[in-house]
């Protein structure tokens, strides 16, 4: 009999009522705060035209993508945790799948067009003009989600036309790629292997170009004459590095744990669930508090709706 719909089961080691409604609290309250935070920091830069230089772009760019991969797993982990399991049919788990394949593949992207955007900044500064620019950005923006969204339908129609005759219980809290694969009836080494190859191609070539340029950023910086100048500098990608280091940091650990051996289910799938929600949680902390200029554009935000003093200094 043919699959037409999937059972998520959450986590299998969590059957109390009372863990799951803290999870439920837990994950409701951090979904808002990342809506908050990223809607935010989106307003901010809509409303202050001195941010509206390649930088910020690629900075609201990554708040709007934060803000789409949350909302496409955290409702769907919220219904299981307060019904316990919940029942998709097989065309809407597939949707969810490409979504999250897809915006997770834009998001390596993005963080690589910014790793260039801070290399060309420091490193070529009299071409940045040039080659930097609102309407260029936008456009390697557009392909980069153009690229993360053709690398994950790839996968999803090579996985879609395997066939589905057995059980339909999903050991997560959302339709995850590597779960759903592994329900699949017959032979999935050919498609495994492709869809191993193109996770990994995502995964590793934005980070090799992304340490590649950091390296060549450090050598610049050292050479900088003057102490104010190389403080600048470090200043200047301290964020981005930091971002980088919670994005990449944890989908590591997340790919890691998966082939492990002996590895629990529910690590594996509050592994990925941290992927999903914590580099999200942390970019809007990261930014509001390191970067000056948001910062001065959000208290000039609260001084004109009258939240702080007017005479409050930078």
């Amino acid at each position: 009999m043919l699959v037409t719909e999937f059972l998520i089961t959450g986590f299998p080691g969590l059957r109390d009522q009372e863990s799951r409604k803290t999870l439920f609290a837990i994950f409701l309250s951090v979904y808002l705060f990342i809506l908050v935070g990223n809607i935010l920091l989106i307003l901010i830069f809509t409303s202050d035209r001195t941010l509206h230089t390649p930088m910020y772009t690629l900075v609201c760019g990554l708040a709007f993508l934060d803000i789409a991969i949350t909302t496409n797993t955290v409702p769907s982990m919220l219904v299981v945790f307060r019904l316990e399991s919940r029942s998709t049919p097989f065309a809407t788990c597939f949707v969810q799948i490409v979504f999250f394949q897809g915006l997770f593949s834009t998001e390596c992207f993005l963080l690589c067009l910014m790793a260039y955007d801070r290399y060309i900044a420091i490193c070529n500064p009299l071409h940045y003009p040039n080659l930097m620019n609102n309407i260029r950005v936008s456009k390697m923006i557009a392909c980069c989600w153009l690229t993360g969204f053709i690398c994950a339908t790839t996968c999803v129609i090579l996985t879609v036309q395997l066939p589905f005759c057995g059980s339909n219980q999903i050991n997560h809290c959302f339709c995850d790629f590597a779960s759903v694969l592994l329900l699949a009836c017959g032979n999935i080494e050919m498609t495994g292997f492709v869809v191993l190859s193109v996770g990994l191609s995502v995964l590793f070539i934005p980070l090799i170009f992304i340490l590649f340029s950091y390296m060549r950023i450090i050598y610049s910086v050292v050479r900088i004459s003057t102490t104010e100048g190389r403080l600048k500098a470090f200043y200047t990608c301290g964020t981005h590095m930091l971002v980088i280091s919670v994005f990449f940091l944890v989908a590591g650990g997340v790919f890691i744990s998966d082939r492990i051996a002996g590895t629990s289910v529910d690590m594996r799938i509050m592994g990925l669930i941290i992927q999903n929600v914590f580099p999200a949680l942390m970019n809007p902390i990261i930014y509001c508090l390191r970067t000056k200029e948001i910062r001065k554009s959000f208290e000039k935000t609260l001084r004109k709706i009258r939240i702080l003093p007017s005479s409050l200094t930078n």
